[in-house]
This record gives C-alpha cells, sequence and structure tokens, in this order.
C-alpha cells in the first residue's frame, strides 16, 4: 500500500500539466492581465470638499461584457495517459481498506496545484484587515483579478477538476465526492474570503461597479457549482457561497446608499466662474449612465430592499399623474429619481452662491441640459422615460424666461415711451418728444447693454442648440424696440453735436455684439460703429 501511495503521488505529479509560458500559466496569465478602462473623472471637481468624487466606475462592464476565451474550454490537469493507471491504483487501495491514506494524497496532490492555479490567476490569500487597509488602486485590481479569477476558476478548472475525479476514483461515490470538496476546499475559501474582506470594507462610490462585477460573477457560477458538489459537504460550500453572495448584495445597497448621502452632503462653495456645467454633474450623469449596465442585477436587489422608496422625490408627486409615473417605473428606475433629484436639489443650493441672477439662470440651464442628455442618449432615457425628460425641458424653458427678465428688463425700460409706460406725468406728446429726456434713455441704454456684454461674453453655455436659441430670444426682444425706438427718437438726437455718444449702435451692431454672448471669453468689442 505505501508503494501504491506513492506511486500515486509520482504519477499526478509527473503527468499534471505544467503551469508554464507554453500552457496553462499563459493563457491564465493574458485572462487575468485583462487591462480595463476606468471611468475619467473630472479633475475639475473641488478636492477640499469633504466627499470629493475620487475615482469611479469603468467606462464599460469590466467581467460581464469582456469575453472570457475559458467559459467553453475545461482544463484537465492530469494528462489523459496517466488517467487508467491512477484509477487502477485508487481502486486497490479503496478495496484493501486504505481509502483515508488514498484520500490524503489524492487531495494533498491537487489541492496544492489548484493553489498554485489561483496565484497564476492572481487571486491572493488576503485577510480582512489586509483588504480594508489596501489602496483603492491596488484593491481595484485584485477585484478585476478575482471576478477572472472566479469564472475561470470554476468552468475551467473545477470542472476539469470534478471530471478528473469521477475517473480516477469511480471505485466509490462516496470517495470521489469527498474528495473533490476537500481538493476544492482551499481554493473555494480563498475566494470566499476575499468576497467576505470586500463586503465588509468601507463604503464609497467608486467601489461600487467592481461590487456589481463580484456580484454578478458569483451569482453566475453558483448554479454551474451546485452540479458539481453533492452531498452534505457539497452543500456547505453552496452554502457558503450563497452567503457571500447574499453580502455582496447588501455592500451594493449600502453603497448605493451612501452615493445618495455623498450627493446630499457635498458642499463645495466655489462657484463655477462662467455659470458652466459643474465638475459634480458630469461625474454623477456618468456614474448613473454606467449602473444601468448592470439594470437587471440592481431590480433584483433593490426590489428586495424598497423601504427607501417611499419619500420618492417630492418634485415628482402632487399629481396622479406623477403617482402613476413612478409606480411605472423600475426599482432601479425609482432609485435613480431619487438620485438625480439629490443632485439637482444640490445644484439648486450651489446656484445660490452666485449674486447675479441672470447667472443663476444661466448655470442652472446649462446643468439641467447635460442632465437631460445623458438621460436621452443613453438607457437611462428608456428606464426614466419621456415624462421625467418633458419636466426638465420645462425647467428649462421657465429659467430661460427667468434669465430674459432679470438681465434685458431694466435695459428694454429705457427704450419704452414714458407716456406709454404709465410713468410720466408730464403729458408731453411722444412726436414732440424731449430732446434731452431721449438723449439721457440712449445714454442709459448704452451703459446698460454695455454691462451686459461685458460680463455675460465671459458667461459660457457649452451647447450650442441653447446658446443660439437664447441669442435668438434676446434678439428678438431688443432689436426691434431698439430699432423702434431709433427709428422714432433718432433724428432728435441726430440734429445736435456729439450725437455718436448717444446714439452708439445701430440695430445691427447689436446683433452682432450680441452674437458674442455666452462664448466664455471675451467679446471682440469692435462691432460697433460710432455715428
Amino acid at each position: 500500500m505505501a508503494r501504491l501511495e506513492e506511486e500515486l503521488r509520482h504519477l499526478m505529479v509527473r503527468h499534471a500539466v505544467p503551469l508554464d509560458a507554453s500552457g496553462l500559466f499563459c493563457s491564465l496569465r493574458r485572462l487575468s492581465l485583462e487591462s480595463m478602462d476606468d471611468l475619467d473623472t473630472s479633475s475639475e471637481f473641488d478636492p477640499t470638499t469633504p466627499h470629493s468624487f475620487e475615482g469611479g466606475p469603468d467606462t464599460a462592464r469590466s467581467a460581464s461584457l469582456v469575453a472570457n476565451p475559458f467559459d467553453d474550454q475545461v482544463f484537465d490537469l492530469v494528462r489523459p495517459e496517466a488517467i487508467d493507471d491512477l484509477r487502477s491504483i485508487a481502486e486497490r487501495m479503496e478495496r484493501a481498506g486504505y481509502a483515508s491514506e488514498l484520500t490524503q494524497a489524492y487531495c494533498g496532490i491537487r489541492r496544492d496545484l489548484l493553489d498554485e492555479c489561483l496565484e497564476v490567476l492572481g487571486v491572493e490569500r488576503l485577510s480582512i484587515d489586509e483588504v480594508q487597509r489596501m489602496e483603492w488602486k491596488h484593491l481595484n485590481d485584485k477585484m478585476k483579478k478575482w471576478v477572472h479569477g472566479v469564472k475561470t476558476v470554476v468552468r475551467s478548472l473545477l470542472t476539469g477538476e470534478r471530471r478528473i475525479c469521477d475517473q480516477v476514483l469511480a471505485v466509490s461515490d462516496e470517495l470521489r465526492d469527498e474528495c473533490f470538496v476537500e481538493s476544492t476546499k482551499g481554493c473555494i475559501m480563498q475566494i470566499i474570503n476575499f468576497g467576505d474582506a470586500v463586503a465588509v470594507c468601507a463604503r464609497s462610490p467608486e467601489k461600487l461597479s467592481r461590487i456589481l462585477d463580484m456580484y454578478e460573477a458569483l451569482a453566475e457560477v453558483i448554479p454551474e457549482m451546485k452540479e458539481m458538489f453533492f452531498g452534505s459537504s457539497g452543500n456547505d460550500v453552496i452554502c457558503d457561497l450563497e452567503g457571500v453572495l447574499e453580502r455582496l448584495g447588501d455592500a451594493v445597497k449600502g453603497t448605493l446608499l451612501e452615493f445618495g448621502k455623498v450627493l446630499q452632503q457635498e458642499s463645495s462653495r466655489r462657484p463655477m466662474m462662467a455659470g458652466e456645467i459643474h465638475p459634480m454633474t458630469r461625474y454623477v450623469m456618468n456614474y448613473l449612465r454606467l449602473l444601468v449596465v448592470y439594470s437587471d442585477t440592481l431590480d433584483k436587489l433593490l426590489s428586495e430592499d424598497s423601504t427607501g422608496d417611499a419619500d420618492h422625490n417630492d418634485s415628482h408627486r402632487g399629481t396622479d399623474e406623477d403617482e402613476e409615473y413612478l409606480e411605472s417605473l423600475s426599482p432601479l428606475g425609482r432609485h435613480l429619481v431619487k438620485l438625480i433629484s439629490y443632485l439637482e436639489a444640490n445644484l439648486e443650493e450651489k446656484s445660490t452662491l452666485y449674486e447675479d441672477g441672470a447667472l443663476q439662470c444661466i448655470f442652472s440651464m446649462n446643468n439641467i441640459l447635460y442632465i437631460v442628455q445623458k438621460v436621452k442618449d443613453s438607457e437611462l432615457g428608456r428606464i426614466l422615460g419621456d415624462h421625467w425628460i418633458r419636466r426638465r425641458r420645462g425647467k428649462i424653458r421657465q429659467n430661460s424666461k427667468n434669465y430674459l427678465r432679470i438681465s434685458w428688463t431694466k435695459v428694454l425700460s429705457f427704450l419704452r415711451d414714458d407716456a406709454h409706460g404709465g410713468r410720466s406725468g408730464s403729458g408731453s406728446g411722444s412726436g414732440s418728444g424731449n430732446s434731452s429726456r431721449i438723449k439721457e434713455k440712449f445714454k442709459n441704454f448704452n451703459l446698460a447693454f454695455d454691462e451686459i456684454y461685458r460680463s455675460q461674453t465671459l458667461w459660457k453655455v457649452p451647447d450650442p442648440q441653447l446658446r443660439e436659441e437664447l441669442k435668438i430670444s434676446i434678439s428678438e426682444n431688443v432689436i426691434p424696440a431698439y430699432r423702434a425706438f431709433l427709428g422714432r427718437y433718432g433724428s432728435l438726437v441726430d440734429s445736435g453735436r456729439n450725437s455718436g455718444r448717444y446714439i452708439k449702435y445701430t440695430p445691427e451692431d447689436l446683433e452682432n455684439q450680441l452674437s458674442d454672448l455666452f462664448e466664455g471669453s471675451l467679446g471682440s468689442a469692435n462691432h460697433s460703429r460710432r455715428r
């Protein structure tokens, strides 16, 4: 029996598939080092805030969408020519009453080989403390390798290991089930321990995509593992794996909750000087667009935890239509509405950092439009629907009206007749006019217009369509009023000395000046021609 045990060890070692560059090592190493691009978070986001959005989810599904060349390839880590001899030895040892020695010898060799495979895949033995102390860059890499490793281990290595176990230990069903569990226990525990360590790590938004990758990878392979593990020992392994899956799901929900808190509590006080899109807006919308890739998984997890749905977005409640809209959404859809509402409330608060009410409107328009475009041009649009988009477009229109009122009411007031404006009690007819009064009106108009021009050429509206629509709205309000006023009273000023001091612009000059607005840089300032 000692000779047979020695021969069993010798054959399994001698006929093991070599882990070198020409075989398993090269293939698995290539898989484990599959490079993934991460979300390019905005470097403009204020690093002084308590919750700076540094790091982020991947721009693509790191695990699920990357083709795994080993999905249908099973690795037999023992050469086929050795199987018959190994089976013969196993049968003799078991029938002679040496099943315990057979199990010890067989499991020891197979366990070491699988551990070596995990090392090749980059799935290391790490304690919870080591994982929690790890910098995100390194943890991110470990999580990627774990995702690849789980799929490869189950579909390629464990499947092959089960086949070898069934062939070599065919003498006893009980023996082969026991040996398979014992041989793979260390490998599986290593996978379980890392999953548990990640599940109890501190919640932070940038981890969410990776945790979802881990959750989906494990959920995908558990049904396959149930077909390999039998008996009470096998059931214990499956139970442990399902426990890790549940804890990873809790980590996903906890991280989403933390992300909502970050959106509510982010309190940077530095306004975007030109009223452009805030880096937080860019980050959050890119983040949410990426979460949609995991919509099936998130719908499942969030439907299990609907306690947070009661407070969904008061801005969407009130009418029967709004109530019906919220009810029509998926669990993920309702959660997205809530997260975006947190973003919108934060942006509304940030708009108050601007002293100029018109610039507040520009800032709000820029950010709401960016949110709408990100929703409309992605799967977010399908989930949130047309009702949500219409509500936001209504906000943009309202901000546009408010901007025109705040910015241009005073300017236009200088182009109105006092008699018709209801302010003058002089009774002077608009036909005769008063030369000094008209000159004062032209002078005040020029000063007010120049002030707006100086400031609002520096403001920025990145979207070309919105920028053009604003310019057209301004022109439609200002140019006809100026042309009418100039036609009615221009002769009163032209007949005097220094008329160029008062009639500074032609209507065409104003049109050219207005074309400089919202470009984010000082205009040419030479459009006007002195009369």
